[in-house]
């Protein structure tokens, strides 16, 4: 039996009600890291802040901010599981993590309103990242993605997501 890995909620600050939380759903941002904490791809749609960092630096707190999260989950969970955390929300966004079996992790920044996207993750990794990045012997598996294929690909895939809205809140 597949067992759920639990969600690690960083703050217990609840949304609005659920009607306005709707109206708003949206994707903010997207990473992906390769297994040595390369960021390989980023893309953002609706991120209404900026960090006040260089995007490296970026790259690397997030990068690092995950790599703390996973440990402290596989460390402190009361049972065994093989997935490891899945998400965790602030008081103002949701950030979903998917990690492949080869060390690529994806990660989405959404309005809290977006459930658990895990198989929208496993979508993006294997007809998306896969198709265009692993199977192109042009592309490098440590460097940043160039493909402009690629990139195209995936913000038409993310922007045609039920919960994309261009004109979040």
């Amino acid at each position: 039996a597949v067992r759920e890995a639990p969600v690690v909620r960083l703050s217990s600050a609840l949304p609005e009600s659920p009607e306005e939380e709707e109206e708003r759903m949206t994707v903010h941002n997207l990473y992906i890291f390769d297994r040595n904490g390369i960021c390989l791809h980023y893309s953002e749609w609706n991120r209404k802040k900026l960090a006040g960092i260089s995007r490296d630096q970026e790259y690397q707190l997030m990068y690092g901010m995950l790599f703390s999260i996973r440990s402290f989950v596989n460390k402190m969970s009361p049972v065994d599981f093989k997935d490891g955390f899945l998400s965790f929300q602030t008081s103002k966004y949701k950030l979903h993590y998917y990690e492949t079996a080869t060390g690529i992790k994806i990660v989405m920044n959404t309005d809290l309103g977006v459930a658990n996207i895990r198989d929208v993750l496993s979508q993006i990794y294997s007809t998306i990242f896969v198709e265009l990045v692993v199977k192109n012997p042009l592309c490098s598996m440590n460097e940043p993605i160039q493909s402009e294929l690629f990139r195209t690909k995936l913000d038409s895939f993310v922007r045609g997501l039920p919960f994309f809205s261009a004109r979040a809140g």
